[in-house]
């Protein structure tokens, strides 16, 4: 499998900044897990239904969307324009990262926001060959060729160096698809990759491979982040709670039994994907270490804390993007409003 690259998204028109709220009803929400009939949602995944979105699966199969009022669940699969079909309002909520959603809101002043995060650290990485580009420290990416995916990719991979003080002339950046074909047929050295995805693809092919975390290496943003509009949040408040909490509930059922998320991928919801379920199994056992930290064991699933903010704004203003008010990317509130209420959603729970 390939991996999506990081989206710029196309401009907003006029039209697709002409929000549509959820439900599209003027009658007073009812609180969520209340049994209130909060219509449909549209979900808009970042990529196809593999593995990845394990936690969304056990919220619908387990009845925990229903349960928090929601009359149906659509998810579609990407890739796509996330950013931009959560602002046009054709999905309610949508999984993007930090870089990418802050990019359209810096470009196109877009109306949204994080209200919560999966994944606590991202999984970008340089892939290399254990027996060949061997490339563990930033430093040794000098003098290398690596494969690098056009468009938002590019920029991250210039702010990777940036951040790290290594001249660019130094580093010979060789355009790539998301095949990782190139690296295992000797044409780069390195790889833009996924720890999820092509890392393991490789891995699995029969390689020894070594990774440079970008979020172990100077680059630390959230990914798999739930976003949505300004407009939902201040007029439908319920509505993102009642999310909130099935989306937690789902992902602490899957943190109970990874194996069987990777099994509801395969054989139900990704089923006429033709995926392999050892690489499935093998990326849930990867992504929980991107979903637990110490930081979610105290606090709780989707939290992020003030001092992670504060790096994902010092990874923006690597990257060139124009975006220094964590108010202008992050709103919290209602997540913790939510955990205030119902303090059990704190647990993060383990295999059993």
């Amino acid at each position: 499998m390939t991996k999506r690259a990081l989206r710029t998204a196309a401009a907003l028109t006029a039209a697709a900044l002409a929000l549509t709220a959820c439900g599209g009803s003027d009658e007073p929400e009812t609180a969520a897990g209340e049994g209130g009939d909060l219509g449909p949602l549209t979900l808009q995944l970042s990529w196809i239904k593999n593995a990845e979105f394990a936690g969304e699966y056990f919220a619908d199969t387990n009845g925990h969307y229903t349960a928090a009022g929601f009359s149906d669940v659509t998810m579609d699969p990407g890739p796509g324009p996330i950013e931009t079909l959560v602002a046009s309002g054709e999905a309610d909520f949508g999984l993007s990262n930090a870089v990418a959603t802050a990019q359209v809101i810096a470009e196109e002043d877009a109306p949204l926001k994080i209200v919560g995060t999966k994944f606590q650290k991202n999984p970008f990485t340089i892939l290399s060959l254990a027996d060949g580009g061997n490339i563990a420290t930033p430093q040794d990416l000098v003098g290398k060729r690596i494969g690098v995916q056009a468009g938002g990719n590019e920029t991250l991979f210039d702010a990777l160096l940036e951040v790290n003080g290594i001249d660019p002339g130094s580093v010979e950046k060789v355009p790539v698809e998301y095949d990782p074909a190139p690296l295992i047929d000797g044409e780069v050295d390195g790889f833009l990759a996924y720890l999820t995805n092509e890392s393991i693809t490789v891995q699995d092919a029969g390689y020894e491979v070594t990774n440079l975390p970008f979020a172990d290496n100077g680059l630390p943003f959230v990914a798999e982040s739930i976003i949505t509009t300004d407009e939902m949040i201040a007029e439908h408040p319920e509505t993102v709670k009642a999310f909130l909490e099935a989306e937690i509930l789902g992902w602490q059922d899957y943190l109970r039994d990874p194996e069987e998320g990777a099994r509801l991928a395969v054989e139900e919801y990704g089923a006429d994907l033709d995926l392999d379920m050892a690489k499935e199994v093998e990326q849930a056992e990867v992504q929980s270490t991107l979903i637990v930290t110490p930081d979610v064991e105290a606090n709780g699933l989707l939290t992020i804390t003030d001092e992670l903010i504060e790096q994902n704004l010092a990874t923006l203003a690597a990257a060139g993007i124009d975006l220094t008010d964590a108010d202008d990317l992050f709103d919290l509130s209602l997540l913790e409003e939510l955990l205030e209420e119902k303090p059990e959603l704190v647990e993060v729970p383990s295999a059993a």
